[in-house]
């Protein structure tokens, strides 16, 4: 299927995981990608992997860190430069660190904001002049399932994702009639470099009980830190779609995929 032919997208977070499951689906349906990330080394594993399936041809890495404003302005005029305009803007990239909220240092809160919520604004600023040259874009922000659910010990990236969604809904109406589209997706229960990291985030002395709720209901052959999840493909597919013209009349909202975790 190529649903994506003559696409340009730019996606940040193309390291590993999501991000890295998205570059490959929309290189595979058509697009040329240019794939940004602080990980130099995991970028070059996601063109390792887009050479193996003969998709490495339209495929540009760009190390960018979206925590540094010049960075991503930096980085968001090469790509655009690079793809000679820009279709759609996936916004992948984000940390996870998770501590008792009493205990929990401003630093940290401020780098986890820093980089989800501010990062992911940056990069959509600097990339809207571009987006709008076109009668129809689209911007993917990534959520969570933290938005909206309990999720023990992480206050801070719920507050930064929340936002994120917030942010979205803003963005959808305020460029809604000069065809940009804004969404929302919200992954849960998917293997990531984040949910395999996040044990060793969770404080020594937490309940683990507390996680009981945050296991899919559908069967799993995946797991991070002992828990059933999901493929990373699953949420890569649902992206392409939202940047097609199959999703031309999704905007202002959110899509949960979480195996039914929080059904």
């Amino acid at each position: 299927m190529n649903r994506l032919e003559q696409h340009r997208t730019l996606l940040t977070g193309a390291a590993s995981g999501i991000g890295q499951a998205t570059v490959l689906r929309l290189l595979a349906e058509g697009a040329s990608v240019v794939a940004a990330d602080v990980s130099a080394e995991g970028l070059e594993k996601t063109r390792g992997q887009a050479q193996e399936r003969g998709v490495g041809e339209r495929l540009t890495l760009l190390n960018m860190n979206i925590g540094d404003e010049q960075s991503v302005v930096d980085g968001v005029r090469s790509a655009v430069q690079t793809l000679g305009g820009l279709d759609s803007l996936v916004n992948a990239a984000g940390i996870l660190r998770a501590s008792h909220t009493e205990s929990t240092p401003l630093d940290l809160w401020n780098q986890i904001i820093n980089i989800n919520l501010t990062g992911t604004f940056v990069v959509v600023r600097e990339a809207l002049p571009a987006l709008l040259q076109n009668p129809r874009s689209t911007i993917v922000n990534f959520s969570s399932t933290s938005a909206a659910f309990a999720h023990p010990y992480m206050a801070a990236y719920a507050a930064s994702k929340g936002g994120i969604q917030s942010f979205t809904h803003a963005i959808a109406l305020e460029y809604g009639r000069q065809g940009l589209r804004a969404v929302c997706v919200a992954p849960g229960s998917i293997k990531s470099g984040i949910t395999d990291a996040t044990p060793g985030y969770v404080p020594p002395d937490a309940d683990w009980a507390l996680f009981a709720k945050l296991s899919p209901i559908l069967p799993t052959e995946l797991e991070s830190g002992g828990a059933g999840m999901g493929d990373p493909s699953a949420v890569a597919g649902v992206i392409a779609m939202l940047v097609s013209e199959d999703g031309a009349f999704i905007t202002g909202t959110e899509i949960r995929i979480d195996g039914g975790t929080h059904a």
